[in-house]
């Protein structure tokens, strides 16, 4: 499956987007993710415990359901400024239906923000940490169809089982590779994707 091509006109335009084939048309905000956000390198270490944090909350869910929640999170996990996660009491959380109200995966979403603490305190930035899993530079897939890419790689293995070192938790290989694909460490848009190109 390759990348469908949209037609969009403007007036007397017509405008030709070719996106990666796994993006539901029907859903504007999953669209504006594609074509703005994912696979964007992404350097801020609040954005990056964010995705970490939501890629974990997905296990067992789509990304459509996250991504609709998203700005419940970001509210309700005071903007993922770590030092206040860290803070949090779980069970006002619990009771909140704009976030996925999973005891697990809330628990170790705070438990993970301290855990990003001891990573700024040792290494500087939680930013500094992650990318030195892909050398500091995004990997470029070169895909060209969905089949070629996979659902986890020996980076994400070693991002993993650091990770679960340092004591976090929701943080497998497939959740790490998702997260390494949405912040940008690689550029998974299949090579006939607009965003493939505009990324290198």
């Amino acid at each position: 499956m390759t990348a469908r091509m949209v037609q969009t006109s403007t007036g007397s335009q017509t405008t030709r987007v070719n996106r990666c084939a796994w993006v539901p048309l029907n859903d504007e905000l999953y669209v504006r993710y594609h074509d703005e956000e994912w696979g964007t390198p992404e350097h801020d270490d609040r954005r990056l415990f964010e995705l970490l944090t939501l890629e974990g909350a997905q296990a067992g869910l789509s990304w459509s359901t996250i991504l609709h929640k998203r700005e419940g999170y970001r509210e309700l996990f005071a903007g993922f400024d770590p030092e206040r996660v860290a803070r949090l009491d779980p069970e006002p959380l619990l009771a909140d239906a704009r976030i996925v109200r999973n005891r697990l995966k809330v628990e170790s979403a705070i438990s993970n923000a301290a855990r990003v603490l001891e990573v700024q305190d040792e290494l500087g930035s939680l930013e500094a940490y992650l990318w030195s899993f892909v050398g500091g530079e995004p990997i470029v897939g070169g895909w060209r169809t969905l089949g070629e890419i996979p659902a986890e790689t020996a980076g994400s293995r070693a991002m993993s089982k650091d990770l679960k070192r340092r004591g976090f938790r929701f943080v497998g290989p497939t959740v790490c590779y998702a997260f390494m694909q949405a912040a940008g460490l690689v550029n998974d848009h299949t090579v006939d994707c607009d965003r493939y190109a505009r990324l290198i």
